[in-house]
């Protein structure tokens, strides 16, 4: 209700008014700009998708999950830009609750080096964690390719706001593609496009539910490649 927010939104409506045609990534944009600016019809989707030429769609193996008693590392990954919003913080947060219960756990962060994740690593450190949090730098779209594919399970931890609410990252179909379970925050956005038959869903912006997805998926590694198959034939369409 600030000014400001009422003048974009102004914008907008005379930007889409103005215009013979109307091009946004994904349902939940359309939905919003048909109900405020526009009728429907004029709006088309063009999502953000993965480069086929390296994320290109492979066969299902099967989940290289931990079992207890194992030495092998359950990973879990994070890449993308280190930035609050996107809450690698919460992420490190799930991690330390269910360190006792996975304690083959590991989370991996690729992305560039931010102020933000500066101070991510400072917690790690002054909580512990340094064996369970690693920081890989970061790494090019076709290298990226192996770092999923040595991972267990890729996570999106949104912090909630408006704009995770509405947005469909890309990130998911780049884990989806290698064949590797996600954990996403059940938001409007992604519900659009998958369901709980497809991917790992959590509540947007929390911790504690994080963490029992990433436990379930460790414990259920059969029901895990269920879901991801699923998942797999969803992104694939």
């Amino acid at each position: 209700n600030s000014p400001m927010v009422r003048f974009v939104t102004r914008l907008e409506k005379w930007s889409i008014g103005f215009a013979d045609a109307v091009l946004t990534p994904n349902i939940a944009f359309k939905r919003l700009f048909a109900s405020r600016s526009c009728r429907s019809e004029k709006i088309s989707i063009v999502m953000n998708s993965p480069d086929s030429k390296i994320f290109d769609f492979q066969p299902l193996r099967s989940l290289a999950a931990a079992t207890k008693g194992s030495n092998k590392r359950f990973v879990v990954m994070y890449h993308g830009s280190l930035v609050e919003r996107n809450g690698v913080d919460l992420a490190v947060d799930a991690i330390s609750r269910v360190r006792e219960s996975v304690p083959s756990v590991e989370l991996q962060i690729y992305g560039h080096p931010t102020p933000f994740l500066e101070r991510v690593m400072a917690s790690v450190q002054e909580n512990g964690l340094q064996n369970a949090v690693r920081y890989l730098g970061a790494k090019r779209l076709e290298d990226l390719v192996g770092a999923i594919e040595q991972c267990d399970v890729g996570v999106i931890p949104n912090h909630r706001s408006i704009f995770a609410e509405l947005n469909m990252p890309t990130r998911i179909f780049e884990y989806l593609a290698i064949g590797k379970p996600v954990i996403a925050p059940c938001t409007p956005g992604i519900q659009d496009y998958f369901n709980s038959e497809s991917i790992f869903f959590f509540e947007l912006g929390s911790p504690i539910d994080l963490a029992r997805q990433i436990e379930y998926v460790f414990s259920h590694p059969t029901e895990a490649m269920e879901i991801v198959k699923r998942g797999m034939l969803w992104a694939s369409r």
